[in-house]
């Protein structure tokens, strides 16, 4: 095939993923107001299942419920985020036909035992990626949007949240934490190229404790060893699920 021949495939396949995108953008679209009441704006209500949870286990302090009160500032506020959620929406649920699309324009160019490997890659990348989005979501977002919801500078400042800040934040956890889960394909990739050995996760496997302590106290500043400890044992094992992938 020619150059100008692989530019045809390649602008089909983008083509394809922004078919893909638009259909499930209106789809998102039509279904966001349920999707808004149910599920965006779950962890903000007082009645969301985790708070119940720790109310359960005796974390007290943690399963305080929420009492905020959203907001809409801007005067267009609520038309740009029905837009830009449905975007978000659209993008996250055809993530793997986006991928998969890609991989069916890169596939002709690899040696077979590449394509075993990067089918390998996919299956485990997606995999990956919607379980952090969903410790994100159903977790650390709703610990968080507590902490930053309840923080008092001052007993003169009342706290009202505006939708804008809540949107961001939320999209910004939920996907932070799938990239962070991410990190077991990230070192399968470079184990298999031969730049990460095993004996670096036994080498530094003290250090990664208490800098995955940290990260897990810095993801969740409320202070209650309960919430503390459920954030670091997800992250740890991740540490250790890398390990097993990694070559010695």
């Amino acid at each position: 095939m020619t150059f100008w021949d692989h530019l045809d495939d390649l602008r089909g396949v983008l083509m394809r993923i922004a078919v893909v995108v638009l259909v499930c953008g209106v789809g998102a679209f039509i279904a966001m107001p349920w999707l808004f009441d149910n599920v965006i704006l779950a962890p903000a209500q007082p009645q969301f299942w985790l708070y119940s949870l720790l109310d359960s286990a005796g974390a007290t302090d943690a399963a305080r419920p929420l009492d905020i009160q959203l907001v809409s500032i801007e005067l267009a506020s609520q038309f740009f985020i029905h837009m830009s959620a449905s975007c978000w929406t659209a993008v996250v649920v055809a993530f793997p036909i986006i991928i998969y699309l890609v991989w069916s324009f890169v596939a002709p160019a690899l040696y077979e035992h590449e394509r075993r490997g990067m089918r390998r890659a996919f299956l485990l990348g997606n995999l990956l990626f919607y379980t952090g989005a969903a410790a994100g979501y159903f977790f650390v977002f709703p610990i968080a949007l507590r902490f930053l919801a309840e923080y008092s500078l001052s007993p003169d400042i009342t706290p009202v949240v505006s939708i804008d800040s809540y949107m961001d934040n939320f999209f910004t956890v939920v996907l932070l934490m799938g990239a962070v889960f991410e990190l077991p394909l990230l070192a399968w990739l470079l184990g298999a190229i031969g730049l990460l050995r095993r004996s670096f996760f036994r080498r530094y496997r003290r250090h990664a404790i208490v800098g995955l302590m940290i990260v897990a106290a810095l993801i969740t500043p409320t202070g209650d060893p309960f919430t503390l400890l459920a954030v670091f044992f997800p992250i740890y094992a991740l540490w250790e699920f890398s390990a097993t992938l990694v070559k010695d």
